[in-house]
């Protein structure tokens, strides 16, 4: 029986009553194909038609319901004009307006002399209150079938309101009993109502507070979500500490040389975490770590004296980057400060030709590559290594949960994973996409004599801009200007990359060179390194040159309409500066159509220059979704749950979390409750992995 009630949650939706091919096929292009996906598709609003004043007490644009009694039908010849349809009560007159409708039609719901009830929008045209094709019209004595309260779902095409909330009054009474999961005590503590209960609640509010985020039915379903997400985590967690690996060996030689041959001096975080590492490392059990960190706090010389440890102790690392200018940058840099070690290090990506690609795979295979550094070609099945001992991703943001469970696989059992990030990750964010990982947390950055100064400017005061341009050429300076389209959009106002460039090249007309996604991989690598060689001294961009890039000639950031972007993208970007012996200057210019949230993103970023602050700013801000400033490649976290709204939930769920794990009780008990949060399929990879 309990297997029966089941089934009815992933039953596809052309079961439900009401739904023919037609709207199943307009609800499946939302992504909702089975009951669960439509029951938790919530209301995010309500019509209220409780409002029932007399005729002389109408207000323009209020949805009211009305009682009245038929005067007169007005049916015009021409088809073209509406049928009208004249109504009074003792108070004043009001008119019934259908367009697109029949005769006969009209006169059955709306006889001459009959009393009826009307629900709909009120107008006002030539000096007289009117109702265009009204929701409801029934006859007095039916009032009860007037929908007082009424929940408003996402629009579908052709469809009116009164069909889709027929549709999810069809199935939210026919939601089963299901037995509760959680533990009696956090039901109760909470106020909570069952899992069906809560459901029901969401899809019948009685006021708006009722479908709130912060009501206490959306908070029971989302902490179920929260919950299952945790628990998933705890999975990966458990399953990683069932594989035993062998033990990375090795002495400080290697790092002691690098160390020496630094420019500068670690800090106590950099000690701290390098040593978390290790420590990680010459465990018996698979280590997956976290290393975040603001920009410039130093995280790539991290991973580089983790990789000799591992390369130390007889194993191969691969260091994989986001853009191979970013690899190429990573190769020099390894390359430059391991002169004295017997250590051999590639890169492997497009811009290597064909034949030395072949080489180098098979030095791979052979063991004879120590250290390989490249983009996501490292992992193409063509590539094998003979015994790669730890998988380094830096600008970690485009690997979700799966990617991540693959890629330890990838690796095999004796394997490490260290990722990294340098969008600092607010601790919710943490709890709820990082759960499975452990976390080391860079916060100190090291001595600078340099700084960035912030300015922000009105797009009315670009052509002021040229001066200080040619200025900072004439210093033998460079210049980033960042633009967030290529080309016009027809939906938003933006300037495009190329027309800024043809705008630049009339002042700098060999001075000048653009980059953007759609350019050529190696014409994009082309450019940047002319634009390193100092052959140009501007080079507009799209937010390609954000992550990495290293230019210590390049002191000025211009970034327009800066308020389109995250903060913590804008910090990314503004790291590309200042990374010299003089100070950088970031230039934010902003659009005359900036929203007073905008206003606020900018001075936040003027203020500041904490990518811990600025990451927690814009979580606030901009919400869950977009924190990093662009979507998160793989699934979305969250169907139901709002870590931005239910922050407080989390701690409660990794407690529970931590119960069930410390009880090692079996995940069966939960395995409808992943089902219904899609976290089944990510299950069946941990156990068949």
């Amino acid at each position: 029986m309990i297997e029966k009630n089941f089934n009815f949650f992933f039953n596809p939706i052309s079961k439900t009553k009401g739904i023919g091919p037609k709207i199943q096929k307009l609800f499946n292009e939302k992504k909702i194909e089975s009951n669960i996906d439509l029951i938790f598709n919530f209301p995010y609003g309500l019509i209220d038609r409780t409002h029932c004043p007399r005729l002389n007490n109408l207000e323009i644009g209020k949805i009211s319901t009305i009682f009245v009694k038929v005067k007169k039908h007005n049916f015009p010849r021409i088809r073209r004009l509406p049928n009208t349809v004249q109504c009074f009560d003792d108070t004043g007159e009001i008119n019934i307006v259908f367009f697109n409708s029949r005769e006969n039609y009209i006169k059955e719901i709306l006889p001459l002399n009959s009393e009826v009830i009307i629900s709909g929008k009120i107008n006002f045209y030539k000096n007289k209150y009117q109702i265009t094709n009204p929701d409801y019209v029934t006859s007095v004595n039916n009032e009860d079938k007037v929908s007082k309260i009424m929940p408003t779902y996402s629009s579908l095409k052709g469809v009116s309101n009164k069909t889709i909330n027929k549709i999810y009054e069809n199935i939210t009474k026919n939601i089963p009993d299901v037995p509760e999961w959680h533990r009696d005590i956090v039901i109760q503590n909470n106020n909570w109502s069952s899992f069906k209960d809560s459901l029901i609640q969401l899809h019948n509010p009685k006021k708006i507070e009722d479908i709130n985020k912060n009501s206490l039915a959306y908070e029971r379903i989302s902490f179920d979500e929260i919950f299952s997400n945790l628990l998933i985590f705890s999975q990966i967690k458990k399953k990683n500490l069932s594989i035993y690996k062998k033990p990375k060996v090795f002495s400080s030689e290697y790092k002691l040389k690098i160390v020496k041959n630094l420019s500068f001096t670690l800090t106590k975080d950099q000690q701290d975490i390098i040593k978390e590492i290790e420590d990680g490392l010459k465990k018996d059990k698979k280590m997956l770590r976290l290393l975040q960190g603001d920009v410039g706090s130093g995280k790539t010389i991290i991973s580089i004296i983790s990789g000799l440890n591992v390369v130390a102790s007889g194993f191969q690392v691969a260091l994989m980057c986001p853009t191979e200018i970013l690899a190429t940058q990573h190769l020099n840099l390894m390359k430059s400060i391991t002169q004295e070690l017997n250590i051999k290090i590639e890169i492997l990506s497009s811009g290597v030709n064909k034949k030395r690609q072949i080489e180098i795979k098979k030095e791979l295979a052979d063991g004879a590559i120590n250290f390989l550094i490249g983009t996501h070609s490292l992992f193409q099945e063509t590539v094998s290594f003979n015994n790669l001992g730890l998988i380094i991703i830096d600008e970690q943001h485009k690997f979700g949960v799966k990617q991540r469970i693959n890629l330890s696989e990838k690796g095999g059992k004796n394997c490490d994973v260290l990722l990294m990030s340098a969008t600092p990750i607010p601790r919710t964010l943490i709890l709820s996409t990082y759960g499975d990982m452990d976390i080391s947390t860079l916060r100190e950055k090291p001595f600078k004599k340099t700084k960035i100064i912030t300015n922000i400017i009105p797009e009315k005061k670009i052509p002021d801009l040229i001066n200080l341009i040619k200025n900072k050429i004439e210093s033998k300076q460079q210049v980033y200007w960042i633009c967030p389209l290529i080309e016009e959009s027809k939906k938003v106002k933006l300037t495009p990359v190329l027309e800024r460039f043809e705008y630049l090249k009339k002042y700098f007309p060999e001075n000048v060179a653009v980059m953007h996604g759609n350019l050529k991989n190696d014409e994009k690598i082309n450019v940047m390194k002319d634009f390193l060689d100092k052959k140009f001294s501007i080079l507009i961009s799209t937010t390609v040159v954000e992550v990495g890039v290293d230019n210590q000639n390049a002191n000025t950031i211009i970034i327009e309409n800066s308020e389109r972007f995250g903060l913590a993208q804008l910090h990314q970007l503004r790291g590309r500066v200042g990374r010299g012996n003089e100070d950088g200057e970031c230039i934010l210019i902003y659009s005359k159509s900036i929203s007073e949230n905008g206003k606020k993103r900018l001075k936040i970023l003027k203020e500041s220059n904490d990518g811990f602050y600025i990451s927690e700013q814009d979580l606030k801000l901009r919400g869950f979704g977009d924190i990093i400033g662009y979507k998160q490649s793989g699934e979305k976290d969250f169907i139901v749950a709002d870590p931005l709204y239910h922050s407080h939930l989390f701690e409660l769920a990794k407690q529970e979390t931590d119960l069930f794990t410390e009880a090692n009780l079996p995940i069966d008990k939960f395995s409808t409750l992943l089902k219904f949060f899609k976290k089944d399929k990510i299950l069946n990879i941990i156990d068949t992995g």
